[in-house]
Order: C-alpha cells, then structure tokens, then sequence
C-alpha cells in the first residue's frame, strides 16, 4: 500500500441494512478447557476450515503476498452468522468505526466479486484491507490528538491499539522528556511510561491471552506485564538500540537490527514478551526535533502476523503519538511558567501586623488560564498600621500578569514612603499610564489603624468593600468610586472610616461578584446577604472564624459564576486597646532622654512589666538621644504592650539612621548596636513628616 494512502478519508461508518456484527479485530474464539486443568489455546482458522492447533503455523502477510487473504481469520473478516452456543466476538474499543457489512463484497448472483465463485454456507467473507487500515488510522490518530497532557495522549495511543491492532503495547519515553529546542545533557535514558493489552481474565467475548503472558497472577494486569521487562533502559552510543531509534521508520522486531535492539531496551524479559515471527513492531516516536521515545505493538503468535502495510499504520500512529507528547510537553512547560508567575506575583505569606488578623484566597479564572491580573496585598506601615490592596488589570494574559506584577511592587514602594491612600492611587495611574496607553486597572486601597480604631480608604473604580460587623450586620461602604487607574488625569478621594473592634473588612475583586448571569450590584448584594447568613451561625457575640468565613463566601458561586479571576483579603479587626498605649512628646532638649526613661518605667509599672525597665530604659534613651540631636519639632513617644512590647520613637528628620561598627576610639556611635543586641526586631521607617525608629522586645 503506497504511503500517501495512510490518510484520513471522509468515511461513513454506518452499517448496511442487514449487515451482520463487525467483529472486532483481534478477537479469537475460545475452545473449552483440556483434560488436566491447562486452557486451550484459541484456535486460528485456516482457509481450508480447519482449524490449527497450538504448533500449527499461522499464515503470515509475507507468504500472502499478491494472494487471496484468508476468509475467515479474525484479521480481516465478519461471521456470516453467529455460531449457536459460540461467544460473541469482542467490540472494537471506543473510537474505532464498525466496519462495512458482507454485503459489500457479494455479486448480484450471490457470488464473491473478487474470485466469482459462489459462496460457500457459512463462510465469512473478505473485507476491504486497505479501507479497514484507513478507517483504523482515522479513528485512532482523531483519539490520540483528544489528549492535552502527557498521560492522555499516552494513553490515547493504548486504548487506540488495544485489541484492534495489537494485542498489547509498550511506551516507552526519555527520561526527563526534552523541552523544546532545548539540548539535554547527559545520557538518553527511556523509561516504561506506559503498558496495555488484553486483560487476562477471560471478558464476556471468551478471550484468552497467549501462553507468553500467561504469569503469576498480579492485582493489575498492566503490573504483570511490566514486570517482565525493566524499567530503566540506558541509549548507549553506537548501540543497537540507539541505531534504531535514529532510523526512525518502525521495523519488525524479526528484522536483524531489533533482535539486537530489544534485549537492550526491555531487558532479560525479552524472549518471553516478544513473540517469534512478525508478530511485533518496534516503532520510534520521533517528535519535531528529536527521537523522544519507542512503542512496542506486540500480537499473539496464533493470530495473523504484521505485514508490511502495518508497518506504515504503525508510522501513523507513532508521528502522532510523538508530535502529541512534544505539544504536551511544551504544554506542560508554559502552565507551569504560569503557575510560577502567578504564585511569586501574589504574596507568599501574609504579614501578622499588631490589632489585625488577615485571610486570603486566590482562583483563577479556569484550570486552562491560570494566570491573571488580579492581585492582593497586606503591607505593614509604621506606628503598627497596615495597608490593604487589591487590585485587577485588565485581560487573562502573561501580560496582565506582568502589569499586575509590576503594579503591585510600585504600590509596595509608595506604601514604604506612607503616603495617603489617595496619593498611592495618584502614583499608581501614573505609572500605568508610563505602561502603555492601554493599561487599565482598578485597585483599592486601605490604611489600618489600630489605635485608633480607624480606616482610610481610597478606590479607582474598583466594587466597594463590605464591612461585617461583630452583632452580624453586613453593610456595603459608601467610598467614591474614583476612576480606574490608567486613565490618566483624574483625582483620588478618601474617605476615613470607624473600624471597631471584631469587625472584619471583606476586600474582593469583580471575578466574585459579577458574571454572565449576573451584574455586579446583584453580586454584591449577594455578598452582604452571605456574610449576615454566615455570622447569625457563630451567634452575636462571636465573629465567624476568617478561613471559614472566606470559604463560605467561595461557596456563593454558581457553575457559571467563574468568568474571571478572584482576589479575596478579609481583615479581621482586632485592634489595640487605649490602656495598652502610652504616648508623649517630648521638646528636644537635653533633658529629653532623662524624661522618656522616667515615663517608660512608670508605664512599664503600670502594665506590670518592670522586669523589662532596664533594657526599655537604655533603648529608649540611645533612641531619644539621637532623635534630640537633630531634631527641630517635638519628638514623640509611644509604647504599645500587645504580645509584644513595642516602642516608637518619631522626629521630624528623613534621614535614616544606620548601624555601624564603632572604633575604640569613637565617644558615640554605639546606640544602634546596643538596640540590634537587645532588641527582638527594630527598624527604621521615612514618614511623610520624617521617620521613626521602633523595636520590639518579647515580654517574658
């Protein structure tokens, strides 16, 4: 058969009226068990109706060439009807056609076309060979390139195979699989992706396996052929392994280069899996650059050897296969770029700020496009307040993705220099509008403060946030939209908020809220009616836990609700109280140091906590001393007793201070190393006033 005749074909596969059964090809008939406990071997008609037995040679493609194929082998022929009594035969596997009735090959005079002689009774009669691999092909390539992944094309190829073609096959694959153009290094090893054949218990069409894979029996009929053959199988250079597989054509495991092959690729277990004669093929997949793998299509010894025509079927099947790996892999390669791009551009952790707890979710929009423009963010300000983002750029791209990314460092800079919420939003439009004229996002932004039990928001044109009260009101703030970010000359406002204490502030984007079933308002009246619903179960005293409440609040999307990508960011206000928070401000004067250490040891005895005076006093009088040294305003100074001890020193010059190493001979320069000693953490933030100076000593 010319190759250029392997090519899918319109082809209609419905039976004629009357036709009998297709039997599936590959199936044989069972005959009972023998005397002594051993099963039969299935019988192989000959072309004279008798059948032959277990030492009988079954007729090849080779001695059939340019003759008659035989009428009633279960290669190429139907049943002219079923025997009373006898199995029915197997069915073709999922995705392979039926074939064309009897009839199709009958004169007018009930005559076989091909020979003119009249039928004998019973008889099956000769198919089409040619038109059976066309079909076979069509169908098995359509169901290998269904898969996406690697272990779906794989296994596309299997069940494709198995029993139409084959009785059972092996695939094996680089080990790791190249990516691309790139080069891999080191030696070519192939290992056993996957096994398929004809499971050896006997199925409802009575078929049996060959005495070759007749082994102890095993949970997994895959598992029993497996372990005949190893796993592992190194290319050495200049091998007889490696010479096939560069000569990419598959060739017949009889032919003198793959009897030298097989034993290197499956091991000792190769006598025992690969049957005498042409009843195998070894088949190099060759994807676009390099070989990538090799399949073995292995058929039992009684039934119809592999011809030379089966070989170009047996091409078909491994360039499809390989191409397909080679798409998956490059497939595979970019979801996970993605999954690695998404996962550093949203925070790895949140922050644990003073008087607020924090939850999160992400989702993207399908499994398919994992990688989106929305993002959240929780970032600690000075003075134990904490900024609270959330964003989303236009569009599902690598490109989103990246203008998100960079959206978002920008947004932690300015937080950094505590800006007001509307002037972060100010510098954020500007820095999309240097972007691209296109580059459109909407953001939200919030400052925490702790205590004073405060919030201020600013929005561009991103859906207003839900504050859900401790008693189990849910309310929707009343914050102007603003515009979203890109468009370019447009004012900020913000608006500054009550934030009690057990409240908790719902940050969100759109993806949550709006979809093709829905506009946004009616989501977000959704949302407030989820958030009441999920706290009148914890009771009025009690808010909802935050994880839970963020996995309820997931809960409320429908089946065609997921049409963007979601940003969750729930805040939980715990708060400060006013007896733990000791504030002064102290003039800058000499006096100034003496002074804060007498009101730290007074509120240090008040919180009883006088057995940290020693080590807060010294603090705070090296911090003091260098803030009155340059300072020209008031300096101030504040304790803050939570879990920890924090102290907060501010003045009116931006400079930072820096640590350094002192020499012996230096008179100061030494008040920073003291606090990086002593201290648990200390710091340095830049205000938009000045700076302050904090550290944080444990409290027992």
């Amino acid at each position: 058969m010319d190759a250029t005749r392997v090519t899918e074909q319109p082809t209609s596969f419905e039976r004629p009226q009357g036709a009998d059964p297709a039997e599936g090809r590959g199936a044989v008939r069972h005959t009972p068990k023998q005397l002594g406990g051993s099963a039969a071997l299935p019988v192989q008609a000959r072309t004279d109706g008798t059948p032959s037995g277990p030492g009988t040679t079954a007729p090849c493609g080779k001695g059939n060439k340019g003759k008659e194929p035989p009428v009633n082998g279960p290669e190429h022929s139907q049943p002219a009807a079923a025997e009373p009594g006898a199995h029915r035969p197997r069915p073709a596997p999922e995705g392979i056609p039926p074939q064309p009735g009897a009839e199709q090959e009958r004169a007018p005079g009930g005559q076989e076309r091909r020979t003119g002689h009249a039928l004998s009774p019973g008889r099956p009669t000769p198919m089409r060979r040619d038109g059976d691999r066309l079909r076979f092909v069509g169908a098995a390539t359509r169901r290998i390139a269904r898969g996406l992944d690697l272990d779906e094309i794989v296994m596309g190829l299997c069940r494709a195979t198995v029993p139409t073609f084959s009785d059972a096959i092996l695939v094996y694959l680089r080990d790791p699989l190249p990516v691309g153009d790139e080069r891999p290094t080191g030696p070519v090893v192939l290992r056993l992706r996957r096994t398929d054949r004809i499971p050896e218990e006997r199925d409802t069409d009575g078929v049996l396996l060959p005495p070759a894979f007749e082994q102890e029996p095993e949970p997994s009929a895959l598992a029993e052929l497996s372990s005949l053959t190893t796993e592992l199988c190194e290319v050495r250079p200049g091998g007889a392994l490696n010479e096939v597989l560069r000569g990419v054509r598959p060739v017949f495991a009889e032919a003198p280069a793959a009897r030298a092959a097989l034993p290197e690729l499956l091991g000792e277990g190769a006598e025992t899996v690969v049957p005498s004669g042409q009843h195998a093929i070894l088949a190099p997949l060759r994807g676009r650059r390099r070989v990538i793998g090799a399949a073995l299509f292995l058929r039992r010894p009684e039934r119809l050897a592999f011809e030379a025509d089966d070989l170009l079927v047996a091409a078909q099947l491994a360039t499809h296969s390989a191409l397909g790996i080679d798409k998956a892999v490059l497939y595979g390669r970019e979801a996970y770029i993605a999954d690695e791009l998404q996962r550093t551009m949203l925070p790895e952790t949140l922050p644990r700020p003073t008087g607020v707890r924090l939850a999160s979710r992400y989702l993207p929009a399908a499994e398919t496009a994992r990688v989106g423009g929305d993002w959240y963010d929780a970032i600690p300000l000075p003075g134990s307040r904490v900024a609270l983002v959330v964003g989303d750029v236009m569009g599902h791209s690598m490109t989103s993705a990246a203008i998100m990314g960079q959206l978002r460092t920008t947004a932690q800079t300015l937080a950094g220099l505590d800006l007001p919420p509307q002037e972060v939003l100010h510098h954020l439009d500007e820095q999309a509008q240097r972007l691209g004229t296109d580059r459109m996002a909407t953001c939200l932004y919030a400052v925490y403060d702790p205590v004073t039990h405060r919030i201020t928001i600013a929005n561009a044109g991103h859906p207003p946030p839900v504050l859900l009260h401790l008693g189990g009101r849910a309310e929707v703030l009343r914050v102007p939209p603003g515009a979203p970010i890109g468009v370019g000359g447009v004012d900020f406002e913000a608006v500054e908020l009550d934030a009690p204490a057990g409240a908790t502030l719902l940050l969100y984007t759109d993806g949550l809220v709006e979809s093709r079933l829905r506009d946004v308002w009616t989501g977000i009246e959704q949302l407030r009616e989820k958030l009441a619903a999920t706290a009148r179960l914890t009771g009025p005293d009690h808010p909802p836990p935050l994880e839970a409440l963020c996995d309820e609040v997931l809960d409320m999307l429908g089946p065609g609700d997921r049409d963007d990508d979601i940003a969750l960011l729930a805040a939980r206000f715990d708060g400060i109280a006013p007896s733990d928070v000791a504030f002064w401000r102290l003039e800058p004067e000499e006096t100034a140091p003496g002074q804060a250490r007498r009101l730290a040891r007074r509120a240090l005895a008040r919180w009883d906590l006088e057995d940290l005076s020693d080590s807060v006093e010294l603090l705070v009088s090296e911090v003091v001393t260098n803030a009155v040294r340059y300072a020209s305003r008031p300096v101030t100074l504040r304790l803050l007793r939570t879990d920890v001890l924090r102290c907060e020193v501010g003045d009116d010059v931006p400079q930072l201070p820096r640590l350094r190493q002192a020499r012996a001979t230096d008179e100061g320069g030494r008040g920073l190393y003291l606090v990086n000693r002593l201290a648990r953490r200390w710091g340095a933030t830049r205000l938009s006033t000045g700076k302050v100076v904090w550290f944080e000593l444990n409290r027992s």
